[in-house]
Protein backbone atom coordinates (compact mmCIF):
# COMPACT_ATOMS: atom_id res chain seq x y z
CA UNK A 1 0.00 0.00 0.00
CA UNK A 2 1.30 3.31 -1.00
CA UNK A 3 2.13 5.78 1.91
CA UNK A 4 2.10 9.58 1.63
CA UNK A 5 5.49 11.03 2.28
CA UNK A 6 5.45 14.60 3.72
CA UNK A 7 8.10 16.98 2.49
CA UNK A 8 10.22 18.45 5.26
CA UNK A 9 10.35 22.24 5.49
CA UNK A 10 13.81 23.80 5.30
CA UNK A 11 15.26 25.05 8.63
CA UNK A 12 17.38 27.94 7.35
CA UNK A 13 14.65 30.63 7.78
CA UNK A 14 14.55 29.81 11.44
CA UNK A 15 18.27 30.08 11.69
CA UNK A 16 18.22 33.44 9.93
CA UNK A 17 15.52 34.70 12.25
CA UNK A 18 17.46 33.51 15.26
CA UNK A 19 20.49 35.47 14.09
CA UNK A 20 18.67 38.55 12.81
CA UNK A 21 16.63 39.23 15.91
CA UNK A 22 19.64 39.73 18.23
CA UNK A 23 21.42 41.81 15.60
CA UNK A 24 18.36 43.99 15.18
CA UNK A 25 18.22 44.43 18.93
CA UNK A 26 21.87 45.48 19.03
CA UNK A 27 21.33 47.94 16.18
CA UNK A 28 18.25 49.38 17.81
CA UNK A 29 20.10 49.64 21.12
CA UNK A 30 23.00 51.43 19.44
CA UNK A 31 20.65 53.81 17.66
CA UNK A 32 18.68 54.68 20.75
CA UNK A 33 20.17 57.61 22.70
CA UNK A 34 21.85 56.84 25.98
CA UNK A 35 20.13 57.84 29.17
CA UNK A 36 20.91 61.48 29.97
CA UNK A 37 22.43 62.13 26.52
CA UNK A 38 21.73 64.93 24.05
CA UNK A 39 21.37 64.74 20.30
CA UNK A 40 23.26 67.23 18.16
CA UNK A 41 23.62 67.61 14.39
CA UNK A 42 27.07 67.06 12.95
CA UNK A 43 26.67 70.20 10.84
CA UNK A 44 26.27 72.30 13.99
CA UNK A 45 29.61 71.46 15.55
CA UNK A 46 33.30 71.99 14.82
CA UNK A 47 35.82 69.30 15.65
CA UNK A 48 39.50 69.76 16.41
CA UNK A 49 42.39 67.49 17.27
CA UNK A 50 44.66 67.71 20.28
CA UNK A 51 48.31 67.55 19.31
CA UNK A 52 51.82 68.03 20.56
CA UNK A 53 53.10 71.19 18.93
CA UNK A 54 54.98 74.46 19.45
CA UNK A 55 53.18 76.89 21.74
CA UNK A 56 53.95 80.60 21.21
CA UNK A 57 52.68 82.51 24.24
CA UNK A 58 51.67 85.91 22.89
CA UNK A 59 48.75 88.30 22.94
CA UNK A 60 47.60 89.95 19.69
CA UNK A 61 45.96 93.34 20.15
CA UNK A 62 44.88 96.18 17.92
CA UNK A 63 46.35 99.38 19.31
CA UNK A 64 45.67 103.02 18.54
CA UNK A 65 48.40 105.62 17.99
CA UNK A 66 48.29 108.42 20.58
CA UNK A 67 50.69 111.24 21.50
CA UNK A 68 53.15 110.26 24.19
CA UNK A 69 52.64 113.54 26.05
CA UNK A 70 49.54 115.72 26.09
CA UNK A 71 49.62 119.15 27.78
CA UNK A 72 46.38 120.99 28.44
CA UNK A 73 45.96 124.65 27.47
CA UNK A 74 43.82 126.82 29.74
CA UNK A 75 42.98 130.44 30.47
CA UNK A 76 45.04 131.81 33.36
CA UNK A 77 42.77 134.84 33.77
CA UNK A 78 39.20 135.52 32.79
CA UNK A 79 38.33 137.77 29.88
CA UNK A 80 36.93 138.04 26.40
CA UNK A 81 38.81 136.62 23.43
CA UNK A 82 40.18 139.63 21.58
CA UNK A 83 42.50 138.08 19.01
CA UNK A 84 43.65 134.62 17.89
CA UNK A 85 47.30 134.02 17.06
CA UNK A 86 47.08 130.31 16.09
CA UNK A 87 44.61 127.83 14.62
CA UNK A 88 43.62 124.30 15.54
CA UNK A 89 46.14 121.83 14.10
CA UNK A 90 49.09 124.26 13.98
CA UNK A 91 52.57 123.30 15.12
CA UNK A 92 53.45 125.62 18.00
CA UNK A 93 56.56 126.37 20.06
CA UNK A 94 56.70 126.49 23.84
CA UNK A 95 55.56 129.92 25.07
CA UNK A 96 54.10 130.93 21.72
CA UNK A 97 51.02 133.22 22.07
CA UNK A 98 47.83 131.45 21.02
CA UNK A 99 45.20 134.06 21.89
CA UNK A 100 44.84 137.43 23.62
CA UNK A 101 42.05 138.23 26.07
CA UNK A 102 40.74 141.64 27.09
CA UNK A 103 39.69 142.56 30.64
CA UNK A 104 39.31 146.29 31.38
CA UNK A 105 38.60 145.73 35.09
CA UNK A 106 41.79 143.73 35.50
CA UNK A 107 43.83 146.43 33.74
CA UNK A 108 42.49 149.15 36.07
CA UNK A 109 43.18 146.98 39.09
CA UNK A 110 46.74 146.39 37.91
CA UNK A 111 47.34 150.13 37.43
CA UNK A 112 46.04 150.88 40.93
CA UNK A 113 48.18 148.20 42.55
CA UNK A 114 51.23 149.34 40.59
CA UNK A 115 50.77 152.89 41.95
CA UNK A 116 50.47 151.59 45.52
CA UNK A 117 53.60 149.48 45.22
CA UNK A 118 55.50 152.36 43.59
CA UNK A 119 54.59 154.59 46.56
CA UNK A 120 55.78 151.96 49.02
CA UNK A 121 59.03 151.59 47.10
CA UNK A 122 59.48 155.39 47.29
CA UNK A 123 59.03 155.33 51.07
CA UNK A 124 61.65 152.60 51.31
CA UNK A 125 64.05 154.69 49.26
CA UNK A 126 63.54 157.60 51.68
CA UNK A 127 64.23 155.39 54.68
CA UNK A 128 67.30 153.98 52.99
CA UNK A 129 68.55 157.50 52.25
CA UNK A 130 68.03 158.49 55.89
CA UNK A 131 70.09 155.49 57.01
CA UNK A 132 72.89 156.48 54.67
CA UNK A 133 72.84 160.08 55.96
CA UNK A 134 72.97 158.93 59.57
CA UNK A 135 75.85 156.68 58.73
CA UNK A 136 77.74 159.44 56.99
CA UNK A 137 77.05 161.89 59.85
CA UNK A 138 78.32 159.40 62.42
CA UNK A 139 81.43 158.80 60.35
CA UNK A 140 82.07 162.58 60.08
CA UNK A 141 81.58 163.03 63.82
CA UNK A 142 84.01 160.20 64.51
CA UNK A 143 86.56 161.67 62.13
CA UNK A 144 86.26 165.07 63.84
CA UNK A 145 86.74 163.51 67.29
CA UNK A 146 89.82 161.68 66.09
CA UNK A 147 91.24 164.89 64.64
CA UNK A 148 90.54 166.78 67.89
CA UNK A 149 92.39 164.09 69.85
CA UNK A 150 95.40 164.38 67.55
CA UNK A 151 95.49 168.17 68.08
CA UNK A 152 95.08 167.78 71.82
CA UNK A 153 97.95 165.33 72.01
CA UNK A 154 100.16 167.60 69.91
CA UNK A 155 99.42 170.60 72.14
CA UNK A 156 100.08 168.54 75.26
CA UNK A 157 103.41 167.37 73.87
CA UNK A 158 104.49 170.99 73.22
CA UNK A 159 103.47 172.07 76.73
CA UNK A 160 105.32 169.15 78.26
CA UNK A 161 108.53 170.12 76.42
CA UNK A 162 108.16 173.76 77.56
CA UNK A 163 107.48 172.55 81.10
CA UNK A 164 110.65 170.51 81.04
CA UNK A 165 112.62 173.61 80.02
CA UNK A 166 110.97 175.66 82.73
CA UNK A 167 108.91 177.93 80.52
CA UNK A 168 105.46 176.55 81.51
CA UNK A 169 104.14 175.85 84.98
CA UNK A 170 102.54 172.66 86.17
CA UNK A 171 99.07 174.20 85.92
CA UNK A 172 99.71 175.09 82.29
CA UNK A 173 100.50 171.44 81.46
CA UNK A 174 97.64 169.99 83.51
CA UNK A 175 94.89 171.74 81.54
CA UNK A 176 96.22 170.35 78.28
CA UNK A 177 96.45 166.86 79.81
CA UNK A 178 92.80 167.09 80.86
CA UNK A 179 91.81 168.23 77.36
CA UNK A 180 93.65 165.29 75.81
CA UNK A 181 92.01 162.81 78.19
CA UNK A 182 88.59 164.27 77.36
CA UNK A 183 89.19 164.02 73.61
CA UNK A 184 90.35 160.41 74.01
CA UNK A 185 87.29 159.47 76.06
CA UNK A 186 85.04 161.21 73.56
CA UNK A 187 86.55 159.26 70.67
CA UNK A 188 86.14 156.00 72.57
CA UNK A 189 82.46 156.72 73.22
CA UNK A 190 81.82 157.62 69.59
CA UNK A 191 83.56 154.43 68.41
CA UNK A 192 81.41 152.31 70.76
CA UNK A 193 78.23 154.05 69.63
CA UNK A 194 79.23 153.61 65.99
CA UNK A 195 79.64 149.84 66.50
CA UNK A 196 76.20 149.53 68.09
CA UNK A 197 74.55 151.71 65.47
CA UNK A 198 76.26 149.79 62.69
CA UNK A 199 74.57 146.57 63.85
CA UNK A 200 71.18 148.27 64.11
CA UNK A 201 71.65 149.91 60.72
CA UNK A 202 72.63 146.60 59.13
CA UNK A 203 69.51 144.91 60.53
CA UNK A 204 67.30 147.78 59.42
CA UNK A 205 68.98 147.84 56.01
CA UNK A 206 68.41 144.11 55.58
CA UNK A 207 64.76 144.54 56.47
CA UNK A 208 64.45 147.36 53.96
CA UNK A 209 66.12 145.21 51.32
CA UNK A 210 63.77 142.29 52.07
CA UNK A 211 60.76 144.59 51.90
CA UNK A 212 62.03 146.08 48.64
CA UNK A 213 62.51 142.61 47.16
CA UNK A 214 59.06 141.53 48.27
CA UNK A 215 57.47 144.64 46.80
CA UNK A 216 59.40 144.09 43.57
CA UNK A 217 58.06 140.53 43.45
CA UNK A 218 54.55 141.83 44.07
CA UNK A 219 55.00 144.35 41.27
CA UNK A 220 56.17 141.59 38.92
CA UNK A 221 53.17 139.46 39.90
CA UNK A 222 50.82 142.37 39.31
CA UNK A 223 52.29 143.00 35.88
CA UNK A 224 52.25 139.24 35.16
CA UNK A 225 48.51 139.22 35.79
CA UNK A 226 48.24 141.32 32.65
CA UNK A 227 50.44 138.86 30.82
CA UNK A 228 48.01 136.15 31.94
CA UNK A 229 45.56 137.65 29.46
CA UNK A 230 47.74 136.11 26.75
CA UNK A 231 47.11 132.38 26.37
CA UNK A 232 50.43 130.70 25.52
CA UNK A 233 51.44 127.22 24.42
CA UNK A 234 52.72 125.33 27.51
CA UNK A 235 54.92 123.05 25.38
CA UNK A 236 56.02 122.50 21.81
CA UNK A 237 53.87 120.27 19.63
CA UNK A 238 50.61 120.06 17.69
CA UNK A 239 47.75 122.31 18.84
CA UNK A 240 44.57 120.21 19.13
CA UNK A 241 40.96 120.99 20.13
CA UNK A 242 41.67 124.73 19.99
CA UNK A 243 38.11 125.83 19.27
CA UNK A 244 37.76 129.22 21.01
CA UNK A 245 36.46 132.12 18.91
CA UNK A 246 36.90 135.93 19.03
CA UNK A 247 34.37 137.49 21.38
CA UNK A 248 34.02 134.32 23.44
CA UNK A 249 34.06 134.89 27.21
CA UNK A 250 36.40 132.68 29.23
CA UNK A 251 36.74 132.28 32.97
CA UNK A 252 40.01 131.59 34.77
CA UNK A 253 40.78 127.89 34.44
CA UNK A 254 38.54 127.28 31.40
CA UNK A 255 40.09 124.77 28.97
CA UNK A 256 41.13 126.15 25.60
CA UNK A 257 42.69 123.10 23.93
CA UNK A 258 45.74 120.89 24.24
CA UNK A 259 49.21 120.48 22.79
CA UNK A 260 50.23 116.96 21.72
CA UNK A 261 53.85 115.96 21.40
CA UNK A 262 54.71 115.78 17.71
CA UNK A 263 56.74 112.77 16.60
CA UNK A 264 56.67 111.18 20.07
CA UNK A 265 54.02 108.45 20.00
CA UNK A 266 52.67 105.71 22.19
CA UNK A 267 50.13 102.96 21.54
CA UNK A 268 46.94 102.40 23.52
CA UNK A 269 45.18 99.04 23.43
CA UNK A 270 42.10 97.59 25.11
CA UNK A 271 42.74 94.00 26.23
CA UNK A 272 40.34 91.28 27.35
CA UNK A 273 40.14 91.04 31.14
CA UNK A 274 41.28 87.39 30.95
CA UNK A 275 44.83 88.69 30.46
CA UNK A 276 44.74 91.21 33.32
CA UNK A 277 47.06 89.13 35.49
CA UNK A 278 49.41 88.29 32.64
CA UNK A 279 50.19 91.71 31.17
CA UNK A 280 52.71 93.77 33.15
CA UNK A 281 54.94 96.82 32.50
CA UNK A 282 58.22 95.94 30.84
CA UNK A 283 56.94 93.08 28.69
CA UNK A 284 58.13 93.15 25.09
CA UNK A 285 56.16 93.19 21.90
CA UNK A 286 56.32 93.98 18.19
CA UNK A 287 54.15 95.52 15.53
CA UNK A 288 53.33 93.49 12.44
CA UNK A 289 56.04 95.53 10.67
CA UNK A 290 58.60 94.45 13.28
CA UNK A 291 58.98 97.65 15.31
CA UNK A 292 59.99 96.68 18.89
CA UNK A 293 57.73 97.76 21.75
CA UNK A 294 57.53 97.50 25.51
CA UNK A 295 54.55 97.74 27.84
CA UNK A 296 54.67 101.13 29.60
CA UNK A 297 51.57 101.08 31.76
CA UNK A 298 48.68 98.76 32.66
CA UNK A 299 45.48 100.46 33.84
CA UNK A 300 43.71 97.79 35.95
CA UNK A 301 40.23 99.34 35.79
CA UNK A 302 37.99 96.96 33.80
CA UNK A 303 35.24 98.42 31.63
CA UNK A 304 32.96 96.30 29.45
CA UNK A 305 35.20 93.29 30.10
CA UNK A 306 38.38 95.02 28.92
CA UNK A 307 41.26 96.97 30.45
CA UNK A 308 43.65 99.45 28.87
CA UNK A 309 47.40 99.16 28.41
CA UNK A 310 49.95 101.59 26.97
CA UNK A 311 53.01 100.61 24.92
CA UNK A 312 56.10 102.59 23.93
CA UNK A 313 58.33 102.18 20.91
CA UNK A 314 61.87 101.12 21.78
CA UNK A 315 63.81 103.67 19.83
CA UNK A 316 62.39 105.89 17.12
CA UNK A 317 58.78 105.38 16.14
CA UNK A 318 58.11 104.25 12.56
CA UNK A 319 57.69 107.20 10.19
CA UNK A 320 54.29 108.23 8.95
CA UNK A 321 52.29 107.49 12.10
CA UNK A 322 49.20 109.62 12.65
CA UNK A 323 47.08 110.24 15.71
CA UNK A 324 44.20 107.72 15.86
CA UNK A 325 45.82 105.26 13.42
CA UNK A 326 45.41 101.56 14.33
CA UNK A 327 48.38 99.20 14.55
CA UNK A 328 48.37 95.41 15.03
CA UNK A 329 50.67 94.37 17.87
CA UNK A 330 51.82 91.10 19.41
CA UNK A 331 52.75 91.26 23.09
CA UNK A 332 54.98 88.42 24.31
CA UNK A 333 53.54 86.95 27.50
CA UNK A 334 55.91 84.03 28.11
CA UNK A 335 58.56 81.79 26.61
CA UNK A 336 57.82 79.59 23.60
CA UNK A 337 58.10 75.79 23.74
CA UNK A 338 56.53 72.44 22.83
CA UNK A 339 53.29 71.60 24.68
CA UNK A 340 50.05 69.65 24.36
CA UNK A 341 47.71 72.09 22.66
CA UNK A 342 44.14 72.20 21.44
CA UNK A 343 42.47 74.62 19.05
CA UNK A 344 40.55 77.40 20.75
CA UNK A 345 36.81 77.69 20.33
CA UNK A 346 33.54 78.19 22.09
CA UNK A 347 34.26 75.21 24.35
CA UNK A 348 36.59 77.46 26.37
CA UNK A 349 33.78 79.91 27.12
CA UNK A 350 30.80 77.57 27.25
CA UNK A 351 30.33 78.04 30.98
CA UNK A 352 30.83 74.33 31.70
CA UNK A 353 34.01 74.88 33.64
CA UNK A 354 37.11 72.87 32.80
CA UNK A 355 35.36 70.26 30.65
CA UNK A 356 35.23 69.32 26.98
CA UNK A 357 33.40 66.73 24.90
CA UNK A 358 35.78 64.09 23.48
CA UNK A 359 34.68 62.00 20.51
CA UNK A 360 34.61 58.21 20.64
CA UNK A 361 36.58 56.25 18.07
CA UNK A 362 33.52 55.82 15.83
CA UNK A 363 32.83 59.58 15.88
CA UNK A 364 29.14 59.07 16.70
CA UNK A 365 29.27 59.95 20.38
CA UNK A 366 31.16 62.46 22.44
CA UNK A 367 31.64 62.22 26.19
CA UNK A 368 32.34 64.99 28.66
CA UNK A 369 35.80 64.95 30.17
CA UNK A 370 37.44 67.13 32.80
CA UNK A 371 40.50 69.01 31.57
CA UNK A 372 42.95 71.47 33.08
CA UNK A 373 43.75 74.42 30.81
CA UNK A 374 46.90 76.53 31.08
CA UNK A 375 47.92 79.43 28.88
CA UNK A 376 46.02 80.32 25.76
CA UNK A 377 46.46 82.39 22.62
CA UNK A 378 43.90 83.30 19.96
CA UNK A 379 44.79 80.04 18.13
CA UNK A 380 45.83 77.57 20.83
CA UNK A 381 45.05 76.54 24.40
CA UNK A 382 47.66 74.75 26.48
CA UNK A 383 46.36 71.46 27.93
CA UNK A 384 47.89 70.56 31.29
CA UNK A 385 45.87 67.39 31.93
CA UNK A 386 42.77 65.51 30.79
CA UNK A 387 43.58 65.21 27.07
CA UNK A 388 46.22 63.38 25.06
CA UNK A 389 47.62 64.05 21.59
CA UNK A 390 45.28 62.56 19.01
CA UNK A 391 42.07 63.13 20.97
CA UNK A 392 39.33 64.74 18.93
CA UNK A 393 37.24 67.32 20.74
CA UNK A 394 34.18 69.41 19.98
CA UNK A 395 35.31 73.01 19.60
CA UNK A 396 31.83 74.53 19.43
CA UNK A 397 30.10 75.99 22.46
CA UNK A 398 27.63 73.54 24.01
CA UNK A 399 26.02 75.47 26.87
CA UNK A 400 22.60 73.81 26.42
CA UNK A 401 23.99 70.30 26.95
CA UNK A 402 22.77 68.93 30.26
CA UNK A 403 24.12 65.40 30.14
CA UNK A 404 27.60 64.06 29.76
CA UNK A 405 27.09 62.42 26.34
CA UNK A 406 26.44 63.91 22.92
CA UNK A 407 24.86 61.82 20.17
CA UNK A 408 26.12 63.11 16.86
CA UNK A 409 23.54 62.60 14.09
Amino acid sequence: MDRRIERRRPRWPLLLAAIALPLAGVVIWRMLPESGSTDIAAADIRIGTVQRAAFNDYLPVRATVAPRLTTLVGAMAGGQVERLHAQDGDLVAAGQPLATLSNAELKLDVLSREAQIAGQLGDLSGQDLALQRDKQGRAAELAQANYDLIRARRDLSIRQQLHAEGFVSDAGVESFAEETAYRQQRLKQLQGAQGREAGISATQGQRLADTRQRLAGNLSAVRASLDALVIRAPAAGRLVNFSIQPGQALKAGDPAGQVDSEGLWKLEADVDEYYLGRVAPGQKGRTTEGAPLSVLKVLPAVKDGRFRTELLFEGAAPPGLKRGQTVDVRVTLGSSGVATVAPVGGWLDSGAGGTVFVLDADGRHARRRDVKIGRRTPEQAEILSGLEPGDRIILSSTPATRGDVLNIR
